[in-house]
């Protein structure tokens, strides 16, 4: 993989396949992060082409850091994901992930407090049954696909909390993947990437219009009622923002908290660490950070400048999209010592996996509860976790994760 970095304008462009950061079909078949680390060594701030437009990426942590927090500098609402580069975002102002404060924090903060530590910690007993069902099939010694399993659990946290019908529930997880990595060969359906987005949007959007016509007169106390019974500047949501904002909130869901235990599987299986990881319970918290840090699932997050503003030696001009790299942050040598270890024992563990600044994760209490269950039924419930098949990694500029991880185990005996 070569960098090659150029006056002017551009100061790196791509010489390699290996180094389009725009292409979803990289990040399944190369090491990105050999492409960050030699970018966060020779050109951190980088123009990266695409067609008639591009984009710029940051890739050094204390620079990602920087673009997240300053809304002001740096705009959410014209859209936050790179495949809506250059194409705008419709939900921007309306969706509370693409809305800048300070009326971000209006919609936000009824929904943080509906997720609060201790409503999540009530729910806990629900959530370890869940996973237990998940895992069940493990226990037999077969073949298990591990990230096939993990990619119903989000499903099955965030499905009771909006009191979705469980019958609902793998259909909503196939649609979210296919809403995120279209031209995976997991979710790609007839017409090819484009008409599976518009498609998968489509059938997502009016699930969620039928379902929020029939809460109207009886809400509940699930996030949805949240949302219906909300007011923002003295006004109600109105029916297209509800809508937006409860697939925004299944999405967030259902592609992040999938991933952290397939990565991390595949770096420990079979290995001591695994082992040492088990035999100190104490460690259980400070290994699932390190996980959330280890996969960084939301690869990046796209904000627009508004003004002319520099970014180390480089000039971002007012209009210029400008692509956060949480995955390239979370493993920045300046920050993390041995950045490419599993360290079940770094602390402190100052990732962000979770975003930072106003856009920081609201579900992020839920997220690390789900998680802190699923290690705990993982490690003391089973022994001897071998990959035993070759994983397939999913096609997505976006999430960092894999659709296939086969796996076998012993259980052990309770």
């Amino acid at each position: 993989m070569t960098v090659a970095v150029e006056p002017g304008r551009c100061p790196m462009h791509a010489t390699t396949p290996e180094i389009d950061l725009f292409e979803s079909g990289t990040f399944a078949t190369t090491d990105v992060h050999a492409v960050w680390r030699t970018l966060r060594r020779e050109a951190p701030v980088s123009w990266h082409p695409v067609g008639d437009t591009g984009f710029w990426s940051v890739t050094r942590y204390d620079d990602v850091r920087h673009v997240l927090r300053d809304h002001g500098t740096f705009t959410s609402e014209q859209g936050s994901l790179l495949t809506l580069l250059g194409k705008g975002d419709p939900a921007g102002g309306r969706q509370m992930a693409v809305t800048d404060p300070p009326r971000h924090a209006r919609l936000r903060e009824p929904l943080q407090r509906a997720l609060s530590v201790k409503e999540v910690e009530r729910d806990l007993p629900r959530i370890r049954s869940l996973v237990r069902e998940l895992l069940a099939p493990m226990k037999d010694g077969g073949v298990f696909d591990f990230a096939a399993a993990m990619a119903a659990m989000p499903m099955a946290v965030i499905g009771s909390w909006m009191r979705l019908p469980r019958s609902d529930w793998p259909e909503l997880t196939r649609l979210t993947g296919a809403s995120i990595a279209p031209d995976d060969p997991a979710y790609t359906g007839p017409g090819g990437p484009d008409r599976t987005l518009v498609r998968a949007h489509r059938e997502l959007f009016a699930y969620f219009q039928d379902v929020v016509a029939e809460r109207r007169t009886a809400p509940g106390d699930d996030l949805i009622g949240v949302l219906l019974g909300m007011r923002v500047d003295g006004a109600r949501l109105t029916p297209s923002e509800i809508v937006s904002n409860c697939y925004s909130l299944l999405l967030g869901a259902n592609v992040t908290t999938a991933q952290p235990p397939s990565a991390a599987l595949l770096e420990l299986a079979g290995t001591d660490a695994l082992a040492d990881w088990a035999a100190h319970p104490d460690l259980l918290m400070s290994g699932v950070e390190e996980a959330l840090r280890w996969s960084s699932p939301a690869q990046h997050f796209m904000r627009y400048a508004t003004r002319d503003v520099r970014i180390r030696d480089v000039t971002v001009h007012a209009g210029d999209a400008v692509v956060a790299w949480l995955a390239s942050a979370n493993r920045d040598e300046a920050v993390f010592s041995r950045s490419d270890t599993f360290d079940i024992r770094r602390r402190p563990n100052k990732h962000i996996a979770f975003g930072v600044g106003p856009h920081y994760c609201v579900g992020h209490t839920v997220a690390r509860v789900a998680l802190r269950v699923l290690f705990h039924e993982l490690l003391t419930g089973f022994a001897d976790i071998e990959v035993v098949g070759e994983p397939v990694r999913l096609r997505s500029n976006f999430i960092a994760g894999y659709t296939s991880l086969p796996v076998t185990a012993r259980g052990v005996r309770p």
